[in-house]
């Protein structure tokens, strides 16, 4: 297959680019700078001059290839409800280009909001903050698009990692302390980028419209044990925050600190033939790179 990748040059976008070409598929990735365009290029993949404010060249992108996965998504926080609408608008534009043509469209959600008491399964529907690009991508489903989505675990890390985990990782040294909200028995679920890049070929192969599959292959890392790693690495006290401190020693990550959202990835294993074999968040972290590039 041709796939047009959105997200790329990114984190984990770059690993599905590997992984897709070395399961025998061409790449098109999606290029905003010259640094992304030059990266891909590096990579094998073809180039498309584009962004994601631009749904013109993200249609052009869909309609020149033989499927699709949206792995980008503007993590700017402070305007994420801005960013969330900007992933709509990309979606629908995705989605148009594919309409009717039984190609695949894979959209990236989170594992996050689904307040079950439990780990949240394939089939449960998230109850909790907005949920952007998996209510579209499943939209476009009932519309006769074969779109279907990957949940992301919270943590998806690598030697060195990105995202939650290094910010974790980067407070504590500006702090001086390893903190945790509470007991720290709020749960993570994580999963290694290229266990990851792997599931999206699976379901860019093999994924159903509408369906929703789990990229999680711890189902839940509790907090506390995270910020234990992380104090023995840095050398500094492992501490609890109330929640009247989170704001104060979080920043932004406050509102994701005290998140309880463990998931299973049962389903998706069995029904794909995923099986996740890379280093769990906890290994990761003592494998040290993190701890040297943060």
């Amino acid at each position: 297959m041709r796939v047009f990748v959105t997200g790329a040059s990114g984190f984990i976008g770059s690993a599905i680019v590997q992984e897709l070409r070395g399961a025998g598929h061409q790449v098109l990735g999606l290029a905003r700078s010259e640094a992304s365009a030059q990266a891909l290029t590096a990579a094998g993949a073809e180039v498309h001059r584009g962004t994601l404010e631009d749904v013109d060249s993200l249609r052009r992108g869909a309609a020149a290839a033989d499927g699709v996965i949206h792995a980008a998504f503007i993590h700017d926080f402070s305007q994420y409800v801005a960013a969330g609408e900007t992933d709509r608008l990309a979606i629908e534009a995705l989605g148009e280009a594919l309409s009717g043509s039984d190609r695949p469209l894979v959209v990236t959600a989170g594992l996050a909001g689904f307040a079950l008491g439990r780990p949240a399964i394939e089939e449960d529907t998230p109850t909790v903050g907005p949920r952007m690009s998996e209510q579209t991508a499943l939209k476009l489903a009932a519309q006769g698009v074969r779109a279907s989505v990957v949940r992301l675990a919270a943590s998806v890390h690598d030697d060195g990692g990105y995202g939650f985990v290094p910010t974790l990782i980067r407070i504590a040294r500006e702090k001086g302390v390893a903190a945790y909200l509470g007991e720290g028995l709020n749960r993570w679920p994580a999963v290694h980028r290229l266990d990851a890049a792997h599931l999206f070929q699976l379901v860019l192969e093999q994924g159903a419209a509408g369906a929703c599959y789990h990229g999680a292959a711890d189902e839940g890392v509790p907090l506390r044990d995270i910020a234990a790693v992380i104090g023995r690495h840095l050398d500094v006290p492992v501490v609890s925050k109330s929640p009247e401190e989170t704001a104060d020693h979080f920043g932004w990550m406050a509102r994701f600190v005290g998140m309880d959202a463990p998931a299973s990835s049962a389903l998706t294993q069995q029904r794909l033939g995923w099986h996740p074999s890379h280093r769990s968040l906890l290994a990761d972290l003592e494998h040290g790179r993190y701890f040297e590039s943060v």
